[in-house]
């Protein structure tokens, strides 16, 4: 059976920061609120003519091709799934990164799953990979999301710990000793009575832009009813988020009791320590908490495991669990088998 590894991979970070308080500063919340609560003690953010989607997805692209070894000519893939505010509307960032990394024998797509893409995109690569449909294939994410947040909203208070980044990871099939990891199973939910509690009201075809809708502030992200949203999704949010692990790990021949390392988008520390818990993990040594980056949307997982890389919590023959949550709601999940 064609085996899947994760060859290189890459990060790009912009140099400018906001701590927590300075999110405090600007949004009138208490900053030990922010910095323990929200679990955020400082974000990257997109200077406002710098580090585009693109520009950002470029440069972590580089990177993970330079880890891979691989010349981006051999690239039969690449595919884009982070953040839909882009560059442009209507727009294919994914065949812009394409041309300017060099994939001139490589097509371009788009996957959608808001902070749940990278699991959801490492499925589908992976099953191109297993058919033979590709052999070789880079997935790209970015995200700067931070411009659309409204620190006078108390609405989307949740959207505080908005920052801005990107990743990129290349896939192969059948890698041999060069694999970082090889990857495994995976597992997804989506529950799309969520579909409208987290939106952008103006700018699509439902409230076209326009004078009035830019005078308002309706351009950044609102949850019209929050404590509703809350309400309903506190019951089947751990639920959910276990039983995705638990179904990727099986599908990999693994159990939670396997389970060694764990990459968690960035929520308020309580729930990840809660999940931490529920999985048999330690939060301190078996994954990482994104406080020093905030909520990256899907990039989330390759900052997590570059971090415990570099913290040296990764072991050989570790089995490691991309893990995921979006807006909409879908949680996913995906494992892999680090390789170092």
């Amino acid at each position: 059976m064609t085996t899947v590894g994760l060859t290189g991979y890459g990060r790009y970070l912009p140099d400018e920061v906001l701590t927590g308080a300075d999110v405090a500063a600007a949004s009138g919340v208490p900053e030990d609120v922010v910095v323990e609560k929200m679990g955020l003690r400082q974000k990257h953010v997109c200077p406002p003519d710098e580090d585009h989607v693109t520009d950002m997805c470029v440069a972590a692209a580089e990177a993970a091709l330079a880890d891979a070894a691989l010349d981006p000519a051999a690239l039969d893939l690449v595919r884009y799934h982070g953040s839909e505010y882009k560059d442009h509307v209507v727009w294919s960032a994914a065949a812009d990164v394409c041309e300017r990394v060099g994939a001139a024998n490589a097509y371009a797509t788009e996957s959608y799953a808001l902070c749940a893409g990278a699991p959801v995109a490492i499925r589908e690569t992976s099953a191109q990979l297993r058919t033979g449909d590709v052999d070789a294939a880079l997935l790209v994410a970015a995200s700067r999301e931070e411009d659309l947040v409204d620190y006078g909203n108390e609405r989307a208070s949740f959207t505080f710990n908005f920052g801005s980044g990107a990743c990129a990871m290349v896939l192969e099939s059948d890698p041999g000793e060069r694999a970082r990891a090889l990857v495994g199973g995976s597992a997804a939910v989506t529950d799309g009575s969520f579909a409208r509690d987290v939106i952008v009201p103006a700018g699509g075809s439902r409230e076209p832009p326009s004078e009035e809708t830019v005078a308002e502030g309706r351009h950044a992200l609102d949850v019209p009813d929050p404590e509703g949203m809350k309400e309903r999704l506190a019951p089947v949010s751990l639920s959910n988020y276990l039983a995705v692990a638990d179904a990727a790990l099986a599908r990999s021949g693994f159990e939670r009791s396997d389970l060694d390392y764990a990459c968690v988008t960035h929520m308020k520390r309580s729930f990840h320590e809660r999940l931490f818990a529920e999985l048999g993990l330690d939060p301190e040594t078996d994954g990482h908490y994104l406080d020093e980056y905030g909520h990256v949307q899907s990039v989330d997982q390759i900052l997590a495991l570059e971090a415990g890389r570099r913290r040296g919590l990764l072991d050989p023959g570790d089995v490691v669990c991309f893990l995921a949550a979006g807006t909409g709601y879908t949680w996913a999940a995906t494992v892999l088998t680090w390789r170092g």
